[in-house]
């Protein structure tokens, strides 16, 4: 796609035209720097104004303006001139609740989160108790002849790991920093002039708990993003995208930097660099044993394989427990931030608007962002979360619509079962909390979570609960059929002697198990609604396994691969939002490369039809039944061939043996 044809569209007035042959080329285009690209970005700002996408416009242009092409800034100034209006984000959109005359002002977290204290302590003992274990059994299996001497020798080597991994990790950060997203270290005076409240902010938490002022870092990208590393508090480091200073208002940013100063302030990244050491600790000495295991003295062997067995237990344990910490110093940062600024609403608004940042930017990237993908763990907000926030404030800035997508997030039995698998808290919650703390300072809340609670009691709690344990039920129909079957085979061999009943029955109930969780998964799709994203992503009743057949009109926006060049997943935009279609070669895995390679990017920029099945869960996405362009193309998606060829294939050869071991 030329950048020619997208500006001959423009001058001939040809605006949305213009709009999908520049977005394509900026899209297609392999270096950020280039003046071909640069001057792409500028006319498709021009271009979004003459489709009368001022909020699209807007953003572009905030981009522009900080760009390191001194042109492209003199560039971005004078055509600033031509907004109607002072350039505005969406957020002005939205009618903002106050804030507290007051900062400081001591909220009670009536039990969200629990104990900061009491869950680092534990995590913390747990996890090294773990990895002392784990050290003094492998001293004692390598035959130590002084168990006193063994003994200090596993003290020694825990105590070694971990405090090379407390001193030595912020440094490696910087490096990886630096390599990786070439962060650029600024002074508090270049952010003041970014925004003026958060220096204040900043300024205010340091003087007030005797910190050194963190290292600050700036990361070019416009994906919106804050994180904090080190090691001790006076060393810390807080590293924000720029994207962060282009989505959010001052106020809003001011509650950001608060949210990682609390980190900083409660020691955060200390606990859990040294929790991540311990857990990668427990996995190594796993690795190790396994190694070691596989040969030599029988003895030995039998005991490495042993040890191998409880390291990697304890790695599963110690990740959940790494989670769990995890989730709960955020609720910390966030009770924090509120404190400290007086402005609960600006933080509940600030992660509404990363939700829709990160959505917007992933909009205009064909590949989902590197630095999002790298720093989920360490970042603010789990932009995997960002899909069912950032739509419901895409197309409008409505709190009741943003209060819908909450629903799943507060009142789903799967909600808090996908929790426990990530690093954050699950956006409804930390907005919930946040609520709370703007009601005990006497404010409007900015988003209406009283109705969303009491629309949350209103919901069927038979249908909520009733459909979750049906579906982990259904999670293990195959292992549950085959194991049914097993059994009533027994049963019948032992009332008639049938060595072909004991052997084929097993494999029968496995194919019917493999069948009933297929028609549950992927339902009949012929009488698909037509809807749209936005619609799907507020129903409260959504599940990971029971799919919802859709039908959705948008169009294709890049791949859904993080970092995968021929990834066969996509994402597809309407007007309300943007969702993942995963797709389903007939041919398996190497069909799903093919379709990557040779066929998705000729399908990007298209706007197309989709047929398939909803699901739920921390990201939402589809289940692709068939993809139809405006050209004419079509696109089959088979999820549930396999599903079938293999249920039906097992019934099959268990019929076969049962008769087959009869007949002899």
């Amino acid at each position: 796609m030329s950048l020619q044809s997208g500006l001959d569209a423009f001058q001939q007035g040809r605006y949305q035209e213009a709009v999908q042959l520049l977005e394509q080329f900026c899209r297609n285009a392999v270096d950020y720097n280039s003046s071909d690209y640069l001057s792409a970005q500028m006319w498709l700002m021009k271009a979004y104004q003459g489709t009368g996408q001022i909020e699209k416009a807007t953003n572009l242009w905030q981009k522009l303006i900080v760009s390191e092409n001194p042109q492209v800034r003199a560039w971005a100034e004078q055509a600033s001139k031509s907004f109607p209006q002072t350039p505005v984000t969406q957020s002005n959109a939205i009618q903002k609740a106050s804030r507290a005359a007051t900062v400081g002002v001591k909220l009670a977290m009536g039990g969200v989160g629990g104990s900061l204290v009491l869950a680092s302590g534990v995590t913390m003992t747990l996890l090294f108790g773990m990895v002392f274990v784990l050290g003094l059994s492998l001293v004692f299996i390598l035959g130590s002849d002084d168990p006193l001497q063994g003994l200090a020798i596993a003290i020694s080597i825990t105590l070694i790991f971990n405090i090379a991994a407390f001193f030595l990790s912020p440094f490696l950060m910087d490096l990886t920093q630096r390599w990786l997203y070439q962060t650029r270290w600024v002074e508090l005076a270049e952010v003041e002039s970014l925004s003026p409240e958060t220096a204040r902010v900043i300024r205010q938490v340091c003087q007030q708990k005797n910190l050194k002022t963190p290292r600050l870092g700036i990361i070019d990208d416009q994906n919106p993003t804050a994180f904090t590393y080190g090691s001790l508090p006076n060393s810390a480091r807080l590293v924000v995208s720029q994207g962060l200073f282009t989505y959010l208002d001052d106020d809003e940013i001011a509650t950001v930097y608060a949210h990682e100063l609390g980190h900083v302030v409660h020691w955060d990244f200390a606990v859990m660099t040294v929790a991540s050491t311990l857990v990668q600790i427990c996995y190594l000495i796993y690795s190790t044993a396994r190694r070691f295991g596989r040969g030599g003295d029988s003895k030995i062997k039998d005991a490495m394989q042993t040890a191998a067995l409880v390291a990697y237990v304890f790695y599963i344990v110690g990740t959940y427990l790494l989670l769990y910490l995890s989730r709960t110093r955020e609720y910390f940062a966030d009770h924090f931030a509120a404190e400290s600024t007086g402005n609960p609403n600006g933080l509940s608004r600030a992660l509404v608007k990363i939700a829709y940042g990160i959505l917007e930017e992933g909009s205009r990237s064909p590949e989902p962002s590197r630095l999002i993908e790298g720093t989920r763990a360490l970042g603010i907000y789990d932009h995997k979360a960002a899909a069912s926030t950032g739509t419901a404030y895409r197309i409008a800035s409505d709190p009741e619509k943003i209060g819908r997508v909450f629903l799943w997030d507060m009142f789903n039995p799967w909600g808090w079962w996908m929790e426990l698998n990530s690093t954050h808290p699950l956006t409804g919650k930390r907005v919930r909390a946040l609520s709370t703390y703007a009601e005990q300072l006497g404010l409007p809340t900015e988003f209406d979570m009283g109705r969303v609670i009491g629309e949350g009691k209103s919901l069927s709690k038979s249908r909520l609960y009733g459909n979750f344990f049906l579906d982990v039920v259904l999670y293990g129909a195959e292992t549950i059929g085959f194991f049914l079957g097993l059994i009533m085979g027994v049963i019948l061999w032992s009332s008639s002697p049938n060595s072909g009943l004991i052997l084929g029955a097993p494999f029968i109930g496995l194919g019917i198990g493999i069948l009933i969780k297929a028609l549950v998964m992927f339902p009949n799709y012929k009488q698909a609604p037509e809807t749209d994203i936005l619609t799907l992503m507020s129903d409260p009743y959504a599940s990971p396994l029971r799919g919802q057949p859709a039908k959705l009109e948008g169009q294709l926006i890049g791949r859904g691969d993080a970092g995968y060049k021929f990834g066969s997943d996509l994402k597809i935009q309407d007007p309300s939002g943007m969702l993942y279609l995963h797709y389903a070669s007939r041919f398996g895995p190497i069909g799903n490369f093919l379709f990557g390679m040779k066929r998705v990017q000729s399908l990007i920029g298209e706007q197309v039809g989709a047929v398939g099945w909803f699901r739920r869960g921390v990201a939402p996405w589809m289940d692709l039944i068939q993809l139809q362009s405006e050209n004419g193309t079509i696109v089959n998606s088979y999820h549930r061939l396999w599903s079938f060829i293999l249920g039906g294939g097992s019934i099959i050869l268990g019929v076969v043996l049962t008769m087959f071991l009869s007949s002899r």
